[in-house]
């Protein structure tokens, strides 16, 4: 967006807004008592629903109490895994780390209904307007934008996007409710059951059913992403963070790969008993704080590089399912000691998949061929 566009606003079509009635000092704050500029702006709060029970909560105090402790607000994910490679935050090094470089990304209530996240620079929606729903493309698609929507829409370049957009165009919403964007912070993101399940909008796809391939065999074995992924998603390897000679905080990763391997699943409980899951590479690195100390990461290894993944480009026919040997035989679909960089093998032991855990070339048997599956089942 053009720095003018980020912060114009339509003064016709806010005024008719309900949220224009408290006035801006209601939720911004500042010294109306005096019309000297900088007297009048102590006390501004830009973003003002960076304290949703102040504001926000004012009229909504519900939403309020659901921001307040909110997975996207807190981003529990990072603490926990953070916490699990060693992460010490008693130590004030690390903690400046942390709020140097990741407390940027979580969101408030403006950052969804008001204007694009702050890690993306901001901006408003629609000249400060409040969408009561969100603009998912800006605000959704904006930070999940490389790991979500650009496999969603097939961004990819010879790769489809998924079959719910392609066919039906439906938007993050239709799947994921305002339940899940308010959910209460704890833990991950994949703690407790999968929600949504495939099973939930497709009940057909149980064992017994008329598509071969989904036996209690394959079904109990393989998360449907296994079959149903139409292909390579984006990984990101070695990030570093730092502060350059400007006082400005960066981040930068060594590279990034469109990936599609199959690994054992990291996250193997009760409510996912697959054996095997789709994996992908996340940036972390041994020396994602190495610019502020090292060493501030000690039990690196604690936790895989390479984590579970729910790819966002569903197809029903997919180059893994066009017959039996698209998957038996095809080591090279599967996370191998020798597709993951030495120096983070140990920290993958648990994905990566053993030769004996590698699905078995099927039988050559003279004059037969290995069937396609049913409808690429």
């Amino acid at each position: 967006m053009e720095a003018w566009e980020k912060v114009y606003i339509d003064g016709e079509a806010f005024l008719q807004d309900v949220h224009a009635t408290p006035g801006c000092i209601a939720c911004h704050g500042g010294t109306p008592e005096t019309v000297v500029k900088g007297e009048a702006h102590v006390g501004l709060a830009a973003k003002a629903s960076a304290n949703p029970q102040r504001t926000c909560g004012s009229c909504h105090p519900e939403y309020a109490e659901l921001a307040r402790t909110s997975a996207h607000r807190l981003l529990p994910g990072y603490l926990e895994v953070l916490k699990e490679r060693g992460a010490d935050f008693t130590n004030p090094t690390l903690v400046t780390a942390y709020n140097n470089h990741c407390t940027s990304c979580h969101a408030s209530c403006g950052d969804c209904h008001i204007s694009r996240p702050s890690a993306l620079g901001g901006g408003l929606l629609a000249g400060h307007q409040v969408k009561k729903v969100a603009s998912v493309w800006l605000t959704c698609g904006g930070c999940h934008s490389a790991r979500v929507a650009d496999d969603y829409r097939g961004n990819h370049e010879g790769i489809p996007a998924d079959v719910h957009w392609q066919k039906a165009g439906m938007a993050c919403t239709k799947c994921h409710t305002a339940d899940d964007y308010h959910a209460r912070g704890h833990g991950t993101r994949y703690d407790g059951d999968p929600e949504p399940g495939c099973q939930d909008c497709h009940p057909e796809v149980q064992p017994g059913t008329e598509i071969a391939q989904h036996d209690s065999l394959h079904l109990g074995m393989l998360s449907c992403q296994v079959c149903h992924s139409a292909g390579a998603v984006k990984s990101c390897f070695g990030c570093h963070t730092g502060v350059d000679d400007q006082g400005i905080k960066y981040f930068r990763t060594e590279g990034t790969e469109m990936t599609f391997k199959i690994g054992l699943n990291p996250l193997q409980s009760p409510e996912r008993p697959w054996a095997y899951a789709p994996v992908r590479h996340a940036p972390a690195a041994p020396g994602l704080y190495d610019f502020y100390a090292e060493g501030l990461l000690p039990e690196f290894d604690a936790v895989p590089t390479w984590k579970y993944a729910t790819p966002h480009n569903i197809q029903r026919n997919t180059p893994q399912n066009a017959s039996c040997t698209s998957c038996h035989g095809q080591d090279a679909l599967f996370l191998r000691a020798e597709d993951v960089d030495p120096a983070t093998r140990e920290a993958n032991r648990s994905v990566i998949v053993p030769p004996d855990r590698l699905p078995a070339p099927l039988p050559v048997i003279p004059g037969v061929t290995a069937p396609a599956t049913e409808e690429g089942g």
